[in-house]
């Protein structure tokens, strides 16, 4: 059996400093305290824990293993590590056995790639969550109780949930470890299981295995908006702003939606961006933005687009789109991507230097998975290296700040007290209907904001950047404070003609968007060809085309002429767009009926 075979770990010079330690803190554990059992790991992004992962099994003597994983995504970059003939063999890679050692089997749970054969003969399996539990399972339910002795579970703070249960419970005596950047989960629950090992951020920021981080949180001196309880414009100063934003959900949502204060976060965002790329000379960097849902992701894709960036968003909707948007991040073709949810665990471009915060964040865990996507250093175990640093920008109206301290003192924290320093942070979380609902839904509808002057970009206590703490301070002895020292934000400006554009190819995207809303809320099989009276066009193309035609009409263009709209009939057909889906979903609800 592979993992009682000869390995360096404890002092191997090509292992992290983590993946040596946690090795040792895992193997200390289950043969001193505990010959059975659950416990935790938590690693900053970027920290090597696909590589503990992968020596973990070696640490217990383990007959066989069980790697579970969130999704398809992080289980193939974990097969491809484990695997024996990849390119990426973390083994070879690090030099974990001697050269006459064999490596041990790994499959990759797949559905049309794997059977029950693959599995019986494997030492380590690895799938994810969806593959093997619930309805989906195919062969859980044929291997003995005994069949893996040792369950890894990657970004464990979704291990709470039913299904991840049902798969421990499947194979009750097996040691269970779990890992993950941060031990709770969106909903505020803890990772299961004794935190034993934790590598705090800091430590990760000094040996260059993660960025250095900083925040620009934007205050106005005044914001003009629409109370939603009488209807009436009102006029506020900062104070009020970051108040309303801690305490009033719709205002929230007003504060990323509305398009005066989007603006500022976009174009702040856009400012540090091309602050970094002038600094490093790396003109590869780019923007993160996270979006509530597929209708936000066209706004803010096009208020960059609009500013002359090259820009696109990635959603759960989009399938196949996704990986075209994906590839063009990787051929470096994009400035900025935007995404709702979509790009977590295990998403790897280390130059996403910007993460811009235009969605809300009930708790601290989805708000350190988010930053973590611009955690990864570029240049590795480099401390210090002026490629090495991220920035974190957001309003100080959605109530972000508070998010920042909690990720601070999550950042500093100590192993020993975990268990108090998290549920000390989860007591100033919202409810968790204000986070995962579309605008609109329950009532939950943002706030008009229609103006906001004087908005100055405050820096935030920085995490790992001894340079920008020290200038902090020495403001402080001085009197003066972040928000007095912050400049004033430069609106960027944006040429008609790249309005007019990102006008233009919002709206193509808004059509398709309400397309499928349209046939998903009438029950209707977008690949049928029950609405088309000639049935040659799919139930979705023939929507599109249609509600395109609609939209035309209703603005006097002319069918598939709109790279000739005028900026004026492109807005005045986005102002009519609601108005002519309904009418269009009544006619066909009415045909059906």
């Amino acid at each position: 059996m592979p993992f009682d075979q000869r390995v360096t770990i404890a002092e191997n010079p090509q292992l992290r400093i983590p993946q040596r330690e946690g090795w040792l803190r895992i193997r200390d554990h289950f043969q001193q305290q505990a010959p059975t059992g659950e416990v935790g790991i938590v690693l900053p992004v970027g920290c090597g824990k696909s590589g503990l992962i992968a020596i973990t099994p070696y640490a217990l003597d383990a007959h066989r293993a069980l790697v579970i994983t969130p999704g398809t995504r992080i289980r193939d970059q974990l097969g491809n590590d484990l695997r024996a003939n990849s390119t990426t063999n973390f083994y070879e890679r690090c030099s974990v056995f001697p050269l006459d050692e064999t490596f041990p089997e790994a499959v990759v749970v797949q559905s049309g790639r794997v059977n029950l054969d693959d599995i019986r003969h494997c030492d380590v399996a690895v799938t994810n969550i969806q593959q093997i539990a619930g309805d989906e399972n195919r062969w859980l339910d044929a291997l003995e109780q005994d069949f893996f002795d040792l369950i890894l579970v990657d970004e464990a703070h979704h291990n709470t949930a039913a299904s991840w249960q049902q798969v421990k419970r499947r194979f009750p005596s097996a040691r269970v470890v779990n890992f993950s950047a941060t031990p709770t989960r969106a909903d505020g629950a803890v990772m299961e299981g004794q935190i034993i090992y934790s590598f705090p951020v800091l430590r990760a920021i000094e040996a260059g295995y993660v960025k250095r981080l900083r925040a620009k949180m934007l205050r106005p001196s005044e914001l003009r908006y629409v109370d939603r309880g009488d209807g009436q414009e009102r006029i506020i100063g900062p104070d009020e702003v970051r108040a309303l934003g801690e305490s009033d959900a719709e205002f929230r949502r007003g504060i990323v939606m509305s398009d005066e204060t989007l603006g500022s976060i976009v174009d702040q965002s856009i400012a540090e961006l091309r602050r970094l790329r002038q600094e490093t000379g790396e003109q590869r960097l780019k923007i993160i933005a996270s979006a509530l849902n597929l209708d936000h992701c066209v706004q803010i894709t096009e208020a960059f687009r609009a500013r002359g960036l090259r820009a696109a968003y990635v959603h759960s909707r989009e399938g196949q789109a996704n990986e075209r948007v994906f590839q063009q991040l990787e051929n470096h073709e994009l400035d900025a991507i935007v995404q709702a949810r979509m790009l977590g665990e295990g998403f790897d471009h280390p130059y996403l230097a910007v993460a811009m915060v235009g969605s809300i964040f009930a708790n601290l865990s989805p708000f350190v998975q988010f930053v973590g996507r611009i955690m990864r250093a570029i240049e590795q175990n480099v401390s210090g290296h002026p490629l090495n640093q991220g920035v974190v920008v957001f309003h100080v109206g959605a109530n972000v700040a508070r998010r920042w301290a909690d990720f601070r003192q999550f950042s500093e924290a100590d192993q020993d007290f975990f268990a108090e320093l998290l549920p000390e942070a989860e007591e100033v979380a919202f409810t968790r209907d204000t986070v995962e609902r579309e605008p609109g839904g329950g009532g939950l509808e943002p706030v008009e904001i229609i103006e906001e002057r004087g908005v100055r970009a405050a820096d935030m206590d920085p995490i790992g950047d001894p340079q920008a703490a020290a200038l902090l301070q020495q403001l402080a002895e001085m009197g003066v404070t972040p928000d007095q020292a912050a400049q004033e934000l430069s609106r960027l400006r944006m040429t008609r003609q790249d309005l007019r554009e990102a006008r233009r190819s919002a709206l193509n995207e808004r059509a398709q968007n309400e397309a499928g809303g349209i046939l998903g809320r009438l029950g209707i099989s977008p690949g049928g060809r029950t609405l088309d009276p000639r049935r040659t066009l799919r139930n979705f193309a023939w929507v599109v085309a249609d509600l395109n035609r609609r939209i035309n009409e209703h603005v006097g263009g002319q069918t598939a002429d709109r790279q000739n709209f005028t900026l004026d009939q492109l807005n005045a057909a986005h102002n009519a767009l609601p108005e002519i889906v309904q009418l269009f979903e009544d006619q066909i609800r009415n045909a059906a009926a």
